[in-house]
């Protein structure tokens, strides 16, 4: 099965619309190809922001003029336009009001997860990996001064086969972070770094929507690294970048 394919059917296979049979064939695609499972992840973080926003029922006396006039008008149809759009900025700002009043705990544990993943797959399907590109860590770092209120730690580990590719700025739970880009062969690492108050930890391991993803804190900075990168090479990049 080919990627245009997969394409074609892939709202029909997250719905699951499809034959058992036409299902297990783009099943066994994603799991040999990563374009198309990054394209499967972003799917799935749009329809869980769909999810989330709620619903908002328009008002008696708008129901009225437009049961009334029968057939919509197009400035009623503005109306509707614009009413929609004025819930999905209510919708998206109290979103990030949730995240932020979950700061502690398991839940904030899992929305900061799913927002690294989600910015990581962005980063690919936008081809907007980098602001700044460059395999020298003294371009890369200074480059955020002036951009961010912290100094990220950028190291260069092309000698054990990860090498620095660039940077770029983020944004996790309303607030700027850092993106630190790194390369195995062909496979993109993309390393999210930003201030916190939680206490240092060891790399934790986890795996989310296809993705490999490891966390830790050290001297004050939260460190989040995901890729579709195999396990046992991700781990050694994780252990190498917090040992530096």
């Amino acid at each position: 099965m080919s990627c245009e394919h997969v394409e074609r059917e892939l709202d029909a296979y997250l719905d699951r619309e499809l034959e058992t049979e036409s299902s297990s064939a783009i099943r066994d695609h994603l799991n040999a190809c990563a374009s198309c499972r990054r394209q499967v992840a972003a799917r799935e973080a749009l329809s869980r922001l769909v999810r989330a926003m709620p619903y908002y029922s328009p008002p008696d006396r708008l129901r009225a003029r437009v049961s009334a006039q029968g057939k919509p008008s197009a400035s009623m149809r503005r109306v509707f336009t614009w009413a929609a759009a004025a819930a999905l900025v209510v919708s998206v700002g109290g979103g990030l009001s949730l995240w932020r009043s979950a700061s502690t705990g398991s839940d904030a544990v899992a929305t900061v997860a799913n927002e690294v993943v989600d910015s990581h797959v962005r980063s690919l399907m936008a081809n907007h990996l980098f602001d700044v590109q460059s395999t020298d860590q003294h371009t890369v770092k200074p480059w955020f001064l002036g951009k961010l209120d912290f100094s990220p730690p950028v190291v260069d580990l092309a000698p054990i086969g990860f090498p620095l590719v660039g940077g770029r700025l983020d944004y996790l739970g309303g607030r700027p972070a850092a993106a630190l880009v790194y390369q195995r062969q062909k496979h993109t690492i993309n390393v999210f770094v930003w201030p916190t108050s939680d206490p240092a930890s060891d790399v934790k391991e986890e795996a989310l929507r296809g993705f490999h993803v490891r966390r830790w804190v050290r001297q004050g900075m939260s460190f989040c690294v995901v890729s579709e990168l195999n396990d046992d090479d991700l781990t050694e990049f994780a252990r190498a970048l917090q040992a530096s």
